[in-house]
This record gives C-alpha cells, sequence and structure tokens, in this order.
C-alpha cells in the first residue's frame, strides 16, 4: 500500500479504509486469531507505522483500520479449538481467561456462533474484561492508535450494544479527540432498532459517521432503472434525518466487499438468488455490457461524489473492475487493463470535490425532477455548485433558474435562458 500511496493520492483520496489487518486463518481476516499482531501476511507492525507516517506526512492521508469485536476465529489464541496457540483457550477449559467472552450453551462444542458460522464464535462484548481488553487503557484500540492510525471502522455495528460502544468511544477519543469511529449500518442509523430498542449511534456518544448504504442503493437503482423520484425520496429521507455533523462526513459508497462491484450491478444480470456457479460463469459482462457499464459508472460516480457526505472508492471500481458477489468481487487489484477513460474521471472527480467548498458542507437543495431527469444544488456561503443529470432516452430540457445562466461549466453543457439541454444519458455540472 505504501508503494502505491502515489496512485491514491492522484484520485484526491485523503483518508485509507483497510480490512482487517490483524492474525487470521482466512484471507479475508474478519476471524481475528490474535488482535496484537498483524497478519505476517501482509507485514509487520513496523510496516504499519510507516504507512501511516508516510501517508499522513507525504501525502496527507489518514489510515483507518477494520475493528472487528462481534466474534473472534475458532482458530485464535482466545477461542483456541484446535490447539494451534500456547494459551488456554475458551475451548480447551472452563479456567481459561478467556472463558467469560463467550456464549457458551453447552460447553465446549455448542456455542454461539455468528450467524450459525461455528467457525467465528460470537462473544459478550458486555463482559468486564472483554471489554477491558479492547478498550481498556493498554487495550486494542489504543495500541493501534498509538502506531498511527486515525481511526476506527466497526464491523456489524448493530451487534455491538451500548455499554460497548460508550467504552470504545472513550478510548478512541481520550486517544486522539480527532480520530473517528465508522459504523457498519445498512439501514437509516437514526432509527435502527437493535438489542430490542431504538440505537443511539447519533446521539453525539457513539459513532461518528455510518456506512452510507441507502445512498449507494439510490444511486445505482437510479443509474440502472431511471426513477428521480424514488431517488430524491430516498435521499431527503437520509438529509433530513441525519444530523449535520454526521450527514457531511457519510461514507458515501457504491461498492464494498460485501456487494457486488458496481459496474456489475449497474450493467450485468441480476445476481438475486443466483449460486456460485452461476455467478462465476457470469462475472464478466460482454464486451458491449461493459462499455456501456463504464458510461454507468461516468454517471453513477458524479452523483455519489456530490451528495452530502465523503465519497467512498472500493478499490479498482474506478479502473472498471467487475465482480458477482463474494468472492468475486475481493479479486486482487488489476494494475495491467486498467480502463484508463474511467480512470481519467476519478481523478477530475476527485480534484472537483477538493476544490468546491459546497461539496464539502454545503446544503443539499433539489431543483428538477422529471421521469428520469434530476437537477440538484449544494449550497453554501462561498460558492454553488448544480448537478444535473439526464438518464431519459431522449433529449430533456431541464429548468434550473436564471442564477446558473453564466456559471462556469465544469463538463460540456451550459445553462442557457434557463435551461439546461441533456441529450440521453448525459450530465452537466455548474459552479457559481
Amino acid at each position: 500500500i505504501e508503494e502505491k500511496l502515489p496512485y491514491i493520492a492522484d484520485l484526491g483520496v485523503n483518508c485509507i479504509y483497510i480490512n482487517p489487518i490483524f492474525e487470521a486463518h482466512s484471507n479475508h481476516r474478519y476471524d481475528t486469531a490474535d488482535y496484537e499482531k498483524i497478519d505476517p501476511l501482509l507485514g509487520t507492525e513496523e510496516d504499519l507505522k510507516s504507512l501511516c507516517k508516510t501517508a499522513k506526512e507525504k501525502y496527507g492521508i489518514s489510515i483507518i483500520l477494520d475493528g472487528v469485536f462481534s466474534h473472534t476465529g475458532c482458530d485464535s489464541k482466545y477461542f483456541n479449538l484446535y490447539n494451534h496457540y500456547n494459551t488456554l483457550g475458551a475451548y480447551n477449559s472452563t479456567e481459561s481467561p478467556y472463558f467469560s467472552w463467550y456464549k457458551f450453551i453447552n460447553w465446549p462444542d455448542d456455542y454461539h456462533a455468528w450467524w450459525g458460522i461455528k467457525l467465528l464464535p460470537e462473544v459478550i462484548e458486555e463482559d468486564e474484561s472483554y471489554r477491558n481488553y479492547i478498550c481498556g487503557k493498554d487495550g486494542i484500540l489504543r495500541k493501534w492508535l498509538r502506531c498511527g492510525i486515525s481511526g476506527w471502522r466497526l464491523d456489524v455495528a448493530d451487534e455491538l450494544p451500548d455499554i460497548f460502544l460508550d467504552d470504545l468511544r472513550k478510548a478512541v477519543k481520550e486517544e486522539n479527540e480527532n480520530a473517528v469511529i465508522i459504523g457498519e449500518v445498512w439501514e437509516d442509523a437514526t432509527n435502527k432498532f437493535a438489542y430490542g430498542q431504538r440505537r443511539k449511534y447519533l446521539l453525539g456518544e457513539e459513532l461518528d459517521s455510518v456506512m452510507n448504504y441507502p445512498f449507494a442503493d439510490a444511486v445505482l437503482n437510479f443509474v440502472r432503472y431511471g426513477h428521480g423520484e424514488y431517488f430524491f425520496d430516498s435521499v431527503m429521507n437520509i438529509v433530513e434525518n441525519y444530523p449535520p455533523q454526521v450527514l457531511n462526513v457519510l461514507m458515501n459508497h457504491i461498492g464494498t466487499h460485501d456487494t457486488e462491484r458496481a459496474i456489475t450491478r449497474l450493467a450485468g444480470p441480476d445476481n438475486e438468488g443466483r449460486g456460485r456457479d452461476w455467478q462465476f460463469a457470469n462475472n464478466e459482462l460482454p464486451s458491449y455490457d461493459y462499455l456501456k457499464g463504464i458510461s454507468m459508472m461516468k454517471m453513477a460516480s458524479l452523483i455519489q461524489f456530490t451528495l452530502p457526505g465523503v465519497p467512498s472508492i472500493y478499490y479498482g471500481d474506478e479502473i472498471g473492475m467487475q465482480g458477482m458477489k463474494d468472492p468475486f468481487n475481493r479479486a486482487c487489484m488489476q494494475w495491467d487493463n486498467q480502463n484508463e477513460e474511467l480512470l481519467k474521471w476519478y481523478k477530475r472527480l476527485g480534484q472537483i470535490r477538493n476544490g468546491a467548498k459546497a461539496l464539502i458542507d454545503g446544503e443539499f437543495v433539489p431543483v428538477f425532477c422529471e421521469n428520469s431527469a434530476i437537477a440538484y444544488e449544494r449550497v453554501c456561503s462561498d460558492n454553488s455548485v448544480l448537478v444535473a443529470v439526464n438518464n431519459n432516452d431522449e433529449e430533456t430540457k431541464l429548468f434550473v433558474g436564471e442564477k446558473w445562466n453564466n456559471a462556469y461549466p465544469y463538463f460540456d453543457f451550459k445553462c442557457e435562458n434557463d435551461i439546461i439541454t441533456l441529450p440521453p444519458h448525459r450530465y452537466a455540472m455548474l459552479s457559481r
């Protein structure tokens, strides 16, 4: 990663979120074996320190790690199902220092596991010794913050109870008040029910931000199917419900390690209910669909980069990488055979966003909606930006108002006589 920082910086990136890096026994590493060690396949603790230091000092890029705290691996020093570790694991003895962490039904073989997957025994986050291990004065959170990371993304935040999240926030903010805490929440996080109660994620004492799956669905569904009203309804639900302190730092993705690649979802066949054999056979788009997908990716990323929040690029989306659901969406980064047109587009979007204050914290204002044509503004005291998108199959005139007549166009199309005229599946972006 450190070697590729120049490439990442050219995209306008100022933060890298890395999937789990701790010692584990799978490619995905969501089956933590030792929270205190970097997986040797990836490097060393000194390598992480070097990455954090170089990224921050040379490129202004912060590093965020993935915290997987709702379960561990069964093959870990804590559970030790296979006796691979020189520790007394919870599976080995009821006298284990880790025994109280786990939810045994009938020790040792019958225990609660994450989604019933026995490789991932669930932990009891309320357990005091577990909370001290993760959130204590010399706990896991602080250890890695002291190595130079700038925050945590919390895996399955829904499954972390308030008492644990309270301790977690206290530990993180005491160590670094500017460190960020981002939760994996797939729904509207302001009205989420879990553990039989409304969660208090965004009331100022737990999470700073969440992954913005509602926006991702709104963007991808609009680009694939049209329906401008549904797009605005979905976006405004989040805009109206979220506090501005959260809204402006939402993690706005259109693809993640848990979903099919954006270009595949946009231009590929529907894979809902399809098995891995079918997904493997349909993992690559025919050339015509792929080229259509590149055009759709440009439209989708334009919207993604201009909605409230912070755009998040899933590695490879910027070069047109394809992939059905896990594991096909998690292929190695392609350093050859990149789509240069799309890469150039992403770099341009990064430049625009970093240079337009309205896209950082400007108010979101819907301006026009007719069938599959939409326009909206981002407005702040110093700057305003207008985005207009025609996803119809015919030319469409979008009425956006007199104030945009002499505005600076980022792309090909201007506003004339209060109207932007866009050909099918084209877009405009103006600044004033």
